[in-house]
């Protein structure tokens, strides 16, 4: 169990009339507590909350006339892991549960149809299991570069696969796309969690159905996915975005903070962990 205290800070100039959706509270998850939270919006806007019966994701609607807005969130959140066997298997896709299904077909940002010949070639030939994805695991972090800038909100795995660099969400996209291209349910995850660089913001990780439970991994190896306060859960990054707008704006500040109550020394090494859901 740790403990982390999370912030949100959002500033926007909105020029037409839009309408936002904002997925920036810590997700209701059985492996996470919220002790706390206080939500800050700009006077004069009546937002409006629902959660994702399915996902646990929380959402905030709201309109906003032209003119400033800003949007602060945060929070307590204790989280709870509990070790992943490593022995966890891959399960036949007749076994995958039907609510689970989804979560091995191709979307928008995870082609795994254009991407199965390739996925064969690299991973074909490792035993099935958590082994398996820890080898693509490995490869993304070896063989893909962290660069900030490098992608666009549009960018693709298959995009990312071919010019060899991307940030988290891209690392996490090829994860999932090269999971679901052998028959390995995997979902993206976005949430809050400390690590040295580059500056905070939100980070994105990927699970795979193992031994019939989630299993996160993180390739890009800069967070402890154990620690990880989770805000979305969904197929690709359209499901997780931080903010939606309906209407031109600009955004004029974005910050995000984590503080860690517990923090374990720096270096150690993080291993994957299970959510049992």
């Amino acid at each position: 169990m740790h403990l982390s205290t999370v912030e949100t800070v959002l500033d926007y100039e909105v020029v037409t009339p839009t309408h936002f959706c904002f997925n920036i509270e810590a997700a209701h998850w059985p492996t996470q507590k919220i002790l706390g939270e206080q939500l800050a919006i700009s006077s004069g806007v009546e937002p409006r909350s629902w959660i994702d019966p399915r996902s646990g994701n929380r959402f905030i609607r709201l309109d906003a006339a032209p003119g400033p807005l800003q949007v602060r969130y945060k929070a307590e959140v204790e989280v709870h892991t509990a070790p992943v066997d490593p022995a966890s298997p891959e399960w036949p896709v007749a076994r995958v549960p039907d609510d689970i299904f989804k979560y091995l077909l191709p979307t928008r940002y995870c082609e795994s149809d254009v991407m199965c010949q390739t996925a064969g070639q690299l991973f074909g030939g490792h035993p099935p299991g958590i082994g398996r994805v820890q080898a693509i695991v490995e490869w993304i972090r070896k063989e893909i570069a962290y660069r900030p800038g490098s992608t666009f909100s549009t960018t693709t795995a298959h995009e990312v696969y071919r010019q060899r660099a991307g940030v988290c969400r891209d690392f996490a996209h090829l994860g999932i796309t090269f999971c679901r291209a052998l028959n390995i349910p995997a979902r993206l995850v976005v949430g809050y969690v400390w690590f040295d660089e580059p500056p905070q913001d939100f980070h994105a990780v990927f699970e795979a159905w193992l031994g019939g439970r989630w299993v996160l991994f993180d390739p890009t190896g800069m967070a402890p996915v154990d620690r990880l306060v989770r805000i979305g859960t969904g197929r690709d990054a359209k499901d997780v975005a931080f903010a939606t707008m309906f209407g031109q704006v600009r955004m004029v500040r974005k910050d995000v903070h984590v503080l860690e109550h517990d923090a374990r020394p720096r270096g150690a090494a993080a291993v994957p962990q299970v959510a049992p859901v």
